[in-house]
């Protein structure tokens, strides 16, 4: 027999509820769309996967990272800078004084554009965005910082989306508001 709960309960759950709980927000939801590549540290080799994923780009790569101490990202990084894209590095600042192996210093003196984000307690953002206005763009996120202990001690997560035009977009917007009230790294040359 199905349990009949009384009118009162079902009225003031109705009435205690606030009505965004009750009904899905969608405007933050986009389609899916294109591949989702994934790994798991330790364990995979999510590293490689970002590096791969630089060394292809085209066009431009833009970061958002917290701690930043694994040395073929950067390296790629400066790779990719090299090359003539446009790379640029938003960054914790607290992270980048509290770790002596982080590589922020050594990526902002190799001439790309770096960016500390104060604007909040942590600026723990990981996130890469890759050509967002080509054909294919590629948007790299998850819990792995860019860091050694992420790869081998840490239990981390990494997406890497392809063709996900409208959800590159919105990490796209998101990466420009943080890069609006971050300031240039003293430790480099930053343009906008």
């Amino acid at each position: 027999m199905k349990p009949r709960w009384p009118r009162w309960l079902l009225l003031w759950v109705a009435l205690a509820v606030p009505p965004g709980v009750m009904a899905l927000d969608t405007s933050n939801v986009v389609a899916g769309s294109g591949t989702i590549e994934f790994a798991f540290t330790p364990g995979d080799d999510a590293a490689s996967r970002i590096v791969h994923a630089i060394d292809v780009a085209r066009v431009q790569v833009l970061v958002q990272a917290f701690s930043f101490t694994h040395e073929a990202i950067a390296e790629a990084l400066v790779r990719a800078h090299q090359r003539g894209l446009d790379v640029k590095v938003i960054a914790d600042p607290e992270q980048i004084e509290l770790l002596r192996q982080n590589v922020v210093e050594r990526v902002a003196a190799s001439g790309v554009p770096v960016f500390t984000d104060a604007e909040h307690a942590a600026a723990h953002n990981k996130v890469m965005i890759i050509d967002a206005g080509a054909k294919l763009p590629v948007l790299i996120t998850g819990s792995y910082n860019f860091t050694f202990a992420a790869q081998y001690r840490n239990a981390e997560n990494l997406l890497i989306f392809r063709d996900n035009r409208e959800l590159t977009r919105e990490f796209l917007r998101n990466w420009e508001r943080h890069l609006a009230h971050s300031r240039p790294f003293p430790g480099g040359a930053p343009k906008r």
